[in-house]
């Protein structure tokens, strides 16, 4: 009998491990509670909550690792950026590259790299996709788990041989192995909060749409305690976000305060993006809190594992949350190698081989998880 995973969140994290298991002759089901991405009424209801990604090598070799033509196909969205672009207050640009020998880090649209991941599990016979079902209870004795189904309003269960939590910073999945293992766990909201400003194309001097900074540079606008970002996009817009103590922003509590003080700050940014469009994203797009998590161990026996935010949400500002987050699945499926797991259900109660692999993750990985976020805070 094959094995059963069930992934809970389908983002980019839980689809690559799904992919993962389902390569590896599994069973798998993807669970998640939000409308399916890719479909034109969730992209239309979708607030501006996620910061853009700067994928860098870690993450790309772990795509690559599990499926190197998805990888392939996702990078022809991605820009590469080989430097950053300081932007001083009295416009000076200050260019630094990152890497002497050409090497660069990757711009990517959030929802692009998680579509092309959804677009590969969902051709995957191995794999299941249901969106719109929130899960609620695992009990993880019986090995089975509880949802919610908000299209019908039922509640439904199912079984598995492994969960995967894949569900964020608040993980359900983390909350429900709390019950049954003695899991540290650290968490900490920085004082920092941040808002996302879109910085459209430009007609050039030859009437064409083009970038109206430089597309290859992550540009920044450090202010102190609060700074702008910008990356780029392939329909030659810049994704912006505005980092800033909270105490701050809820004094820029009025578009009436809130302009005048980032023409202040940001008088090139304003002047690329449009005062009109500022006021706009600052009437509707959302403030985001950043929060941080540590855990330990990652796994329960041989049934459960939490991997990317779930286990280990970061401040963004190293810019390898999601790096990290799509290598736990490559580390954990070199470890399901070593420990040669296979696709059978082995019989027994507990399976050692799966178990062993799964203790040795949260053994090895941890060392490796606290570093990464803490130089992530200090940076």
């Amino acid at each position: 009998m094959k094995r059963k995973a069930v992934i809970i969140g389908a983002g980019p994290v839980g689809c690559l491990a799904a992919i993962m298991l389902a390569k590896r002759g599994w069973q798998v089901s993807i669970y998640e509670g939000r409308p399916d991405p890719r479909l034109p009424s969730s992209k239309a209801n979708s607030q501006q909550r996620s910061i853009n990604l700067a994928i860098s090598h870690r993450g790309i070799a772990a795509i690559q690792s599990i499926d190197a033509s998805t990888a392939q196909r996702f990078m022809q969205a991605a820009i590469p950026m080989k430097g950053r672009m300081i932007h001083h207050l009295n416009g000076r640009l200050d260019s630094q590259l990152y890497d002497r020998d050409g090497q660069c880090i990757n711009s990517i649209d959030r929802a692009v790299l998680n579509e092309c991941l959804l677009d590969e599990a969902s051709v995957s016979e191995n794999i299941r996709c249901f969106f719109q079902h929130k899960a609620v209870a695992i009990d993880f004795e019986r090995k089975n788990i509880a949802f919610e189904d908000l299209d019908n309003a039922q509640t439904l269960t199912a079984d598995f041989d492994l969960c995967v939590g894949a569900d964020g910073s608040y993980s359900l999945v983390r909350r429900q192995m709390m019950r049954v293992v003695r899991m540290d766990y650290q968490q900490e909201y920085i004082k920092h909060e941040y808002m996302e400003l879109k910085m459209p194309a430009r007609l050039d001097d030859e009437g064409r749409l083009n970038f109206v900074l430089d597309p290859n540079h992550l540009h920044i606008w450090p202010r102190r305690s609060y700074m702008l970002i910008a990356l780029p996009n392939k329909d030659l817009t810049f994704t912006c976000t505005l980092f800033a103590p909270s105490e701050e922003l809820d004094r820029l509590n009025t578009i009436d305060v809130f302009l005048p003080w980032f023409k202040s700050n940001f008088p090139d940014a304003l002047e690329a993006i449009g005062e009109k469009n500022v006021m706009s994203d600052f009437t509707h797009n959302p403030r985001s809190s950043l929060i941080c998590t540590k855990s330990n161990p990652y796994h329960y026996k041989d049934r459960a594992i939490i991997l990317g935010d779930a286990a280990h949400s970061m401040v963004p500002f190293y810019g390898q949350g999601l790096n990290c987050g799509l290598e736990d699945v490559r580390i954990l499926n070199v470890l399901l190698n070593q420990e040669s797991v296979t696709s059978t259900v082995s019989g027994q109660r507990e399976d050692e081989r799966l178990e062993r692999a799964l203790s040795r993750y949260s053994q090895e990985r941890h060392k490796d998880l606290l570093a990464i976020s803490d130089l992530a805070m200090a940076n």
